[in-house]
Order: C-alpha cells, then structure tokens, then sequence
C-alpha cells in the first residue's frame, strides 16, 4: 500500500508539472477547439481528438462507479474527486486516491448514488457509448494527423497521456471493490487492469451485485488470490 501511495504522489507532482511547463490553455485556438467540441460543432476536428475528449468524460464516470461505494467506508467524500477528475483528469482524481484507506467491505444499505454506480445498466451504457466512440474515430478519422497533432500540440498532448494515466491508476480502487464482491481470483484482477478502459468496462457489466451488508457476501465459487 505504501508503495501505491509513493507512486501516486509522484505521479501527481510530475503530471501537475508537466501541465504547468506546457501550458496548454495559454496556447493560441486551444479554448475554441474545446468549446466548438462541447458544443459539438465538430467540423474540422479530427475525429480521434474529438474520441479522446470525449473519453475523458467516461473516464470519470467509471470512476464513480466505484468512488461512491467505496465513499461509504471512508472518512472523505468522493464528489470533490468526480468533480474534479472531469475537469483536471488525475490532477483532480489521485488526492482521494492518497486520502483513502483500504476497506474490502461494505455495510450498510445502498442509497440512490450506490444503486446507480452498482448497477450494470450503468456499465452496459459506458461500454456500448466507449465502443461507438471507438469506431466512429475509426472509421472517420485521420490517424496520421492525430498522431502529428499530439507531438505538436500541447492540449492534445496532455489529454492523450491523461486518457492512458487514468488506466494506470485504476487498479488502486478494483482490489477493494472486488473483495466486497467476494470476488478473490487473480485473474480477473490483472484481466481487468491490463485492457484499458474496455477491461474496467466489461467488470462494471459483469461484476455480482454488491451485498447490502458485510455479512451478505456472494455465494459462488472463485478462486483464492495468492
């Protein structure tokens, strides 16, 4: 655990760094390229950069899908971080991450926030939406250009390497959601964190539903994590 905590400390003060030397919003066209994007006028825009800014926004979403069950056994809220992680990607999201404790269980009933974030309705709508994203920047964009403009441009640049950073740090939270599930196989663990962003999908999909209690674990079989 401890090493989790010194990887996420220095992955924040480098990544919040980085931003500052770059600079991204100070860049000239940068605020029109994101509001024409919000406001879904895309015309002109590289389908692949449009993808990649839209799945900064599902990114947080899966987030929540575990921040607001896993909120319920600590002694800090999760709002700030969903908040933030919308508008800063891991700027906003690691300081929870630092501020929380293990807990591998749940107690407790599942008020409206923990029945929507548990529900795999909600995980099936971030899948199929991620999967259009995916083949429609597929099949309508220019890929070359993308990868031009991420050398090039700083927005581009960040929020592509924030899209990846956001996988890297998600196996901080699923070792605990899978314990409260009574889910104990290491398989499923690294199948999950080594696909990025569809892996965490599938899981939400397909994860037991979480026990009202601690003492309601799932009955069925798995396989002892070493």
């Amino acid at each position: 655990m401890m090493k989790t905590k010194m990887f996420l400390w220095l992955l924040w003060a480098i990544f919040i760094a980085y931003t500052l030397l770059l600079a991204p919003l100070d860049r000239p066209g940068t605020l029109t390229v994101i509001e024409k994007m919000l406001k879904l006028q895309l015309e002109g825009i590289n389908p692949y950069l449009v993808t990649v800014f839209a799945l900064m926004g599902v990114w947080p979403m899966v987030y929540a899908c575990f921040l607001f069950i896993d909120e319920k056994t600590q002694n800090i809220s999760a709002w700030p971080a969903f908040i933030a992680s919308n508008g800063a990607g891991i700027i906003g999201l690691i300081p929870y991450l630092l501020l929380r404790q293990p807990q591998p269980q749940f107690s407790g009933r599942k008020d409206m926030s923990v029945k929507i974030a548990d529900s795999r309705w909600t995980g099936i709508v971030l899948l199929l939406t991620t999967i259009w994203l995916l083949a429609w920047a597929w099949l309508n964009g220019d890929w070359g250009d993308y990868v031009r403009q991420w050398q090039s441009i700083p927005f581009v640049h960040l929020i592509t390497w924030d899209c990846c950073l956001m996988a890297v740090i998600f196996p901080s939270l699923l070792g605990d959601d899978m314990a409260r599930r009574g889910l104990a196989d290491d398989r499923i663990f690294w199948a999950v964190s080594l696909v990025p962003l569809l892996g965490p999908l599938v899981y939400l999909c397909l994860r037991p539903p979480l026990p009202e209690s601690a003492t309601e674990i799932p009955t069925f079989p798995v396989t002892a994590r070493n």
